[in-house]
C-alpha cells in the first residue's frame, strides 16, 4: 500500500499545484500510516517533492513521454502505481490531471473524485471526498468504495507547506511498447506568460467591455503592477482578443486564486462556474445591473477606461511609499 503523485515540472521547477497535491497525497500517507511516493517526468530541482512530504521520488523514464502524450503517461503512471503498490493515486486538476486521471481509474477499476477541495475523511475502510457542484454553489461529499482510488485536487484549494525533508530521486524505466496511441504530437507551444495562470494567487481578468485588443495594455500593466496573472472571458478568447489559455470560465481554465479582478465581464454562469472558488472576487463594469456584482465582495461601478488607469497609479503610488 503507499499512496502515488504525480507531479509536474515547468521552467525547470516543480509546479506549485504539483506541491500542493504532494501535500495532500502525503497526509493521506500518514493517515492510511503508509508512504508518500511522488512521480515526475523530466529534469529539474526536484528537492521540493521531498520538502512538501514525498518520502520517494520516481522518475518516469521512456523517449516517448518527452511527448507528453496522455495515453504514454496514463501508462507509465499505471506501472509506477503497481510497482509501489499504490492504492491512492493523487493529481493536480490540471490538463493533465484531467486527461490522465480518468483513463487511469477506467484502467485500474478504481473510483476517481476529480476536482476535490478538501482533505478526505477517512476512517476504517470508509474513503470520503468533497468537490464543488452545481457550478461551485454547493459542494458534495462522495464516498469511494473501490479498493484503489484516484482523486485529483483544485489547484489553490490549499496552502503549499514545504516542511519535509529533501530525498533522492531515483529512475523508473517504464516500457511502453504495448501502448498503441492513435495520437501523434506534431508541435508543443509553451505558454510564453512568466505566471501560470491556475498556479496564480492574483489574476487580472477582462471581458468584451474592453471593446478591443488594443486595449489591453492597461489590463497588462495593473497585472504586472500587482504580479497577478492576466485572464479573459470566452467570448474575448473566441473573438481572438486574447490567446485561448487565458480563458478562464466553466468551458476554460477553473482557477481559485485569493484575488480575482473581472473587468468589463458581465459574470455569466458559465464564466462564474470557474472562478467563484477565487478568495476575494472584485468586479469593475459600467453596468449597475450586471449579474457579476451579486458574487463580488467588491465592486466599482465605473468606466473601465477611467477606473483601471487610477487603480494603476493607485497601486504605483502605493508601492513608492512602502519602499
Amino acid at each position: 500500500m503507499s499512496v502515488l503523485i504525480y507531479t509536474e515540472i515547468a521552467k525547470g521547477k516543480v509546479k506549485k499545484a504539483s506541491l500542493e497535491a504532494v501535500n495532500y497525497g502525503s497526509r493521506i500517507a500518514k493517515q492510511l500510516n503508509t508512504t508518500a511516493t511522488a512521480v515526475v517526468i523530466g529534469d529539474a530541482d526536484l528537492a521540493d517533492l521531498g520538502k512538501a512530504g514525498a518520502t520517494k521520488v520516481l522518475k518516469l523514464k521512456n523517449d516517448k513521454l518527452a511527448d507528453l502524450n496522455g495515453q504514454y503517461i496514463t501508462a507509465a503512471i499505471e506501472q509506477a502505481a503497481t510497482a509501489e503498490g499504490s492504492t491512492v493515486i493523487v493529481f493536480a486538476h490540471d490538463f493533465t490531471g484531467k486527461e490522465v486521471a480518468p483513463r487511469l481509474a477506467a484502467k485500474l477499476k478504481a473510483g476517481i473524485v476529480a476536482g476535490a477541495v478538501d482533505n478526505p475523511t477517512i476512517s476504517g475502510d470508509a474513503f470520503s471526498v468533497k468537490k464543488n457542484v452545481f457550478s461551485g454553489k454547493a459542494v458534495a461529499t462522495y464516498a469511494i468504495t473501490s479498493p484503489k482510488k484516484v482523486i485529483s485536487i483544485l489547484p489553490n484549494s490549499f496552502p503549499v507547506e514545504l516542511n519535509g525533508t529533501v530525498v533522492d530521486a531515483v529512475d523508473f524505466a517504464v516500457n511502453l511498447d504495448a501502448v498503441n496511441s492513435p495520437i501523434k504530437v506534431k508541435e508543443v507551444k509553451k505558454v510564453t506568460s512568466e505566471l501560470n495562470l491556475p498556479d496564480a494567487e492574483l489574476v487580472v481578468s477582462a471581458g468584451r467591455g474592453m471593446k478591443g485588443p488594443e486595449n489591453w495594455g492597461m489590463i497588462e500593466e495593473l497585472a504586472k503592477e500587482l504580479g497577478a496573472a492576466t485572464a479573459c472571458s470566452r467570448p474575448v478568447a473566441d473573438m481572438h482578443w486574447r490567446p485561448h489559455h487565458e480563458h478562464v470560465g466553466q468551458t476554460g481554465v477553473a482557477i481559485r486564486p485569493n484575488l480575482y479582478i473581472a473587468i468589463g465581464i458581465s459574470g455569466a454562469i458559465q464564466h462564474l462556474a470557474g472562478v467563484n472558488g477565487s478568495k476575494t472576487i472584485v468586479v469593475i463594469n459600467s453596468d449597475k445591473d450586471s449579474p457579476f456584482f451579486k458574487s463580488a465582495d467588491y465592486g466599482i461601478v465605473g468606466d473601465a477606461f477611467e477606473v483601471v488607469p487610477k487603480l494603476i497609479a493607485a497601486v504605483k503610488n502605493f508601492k513608492a511609499n512602502k519602499n
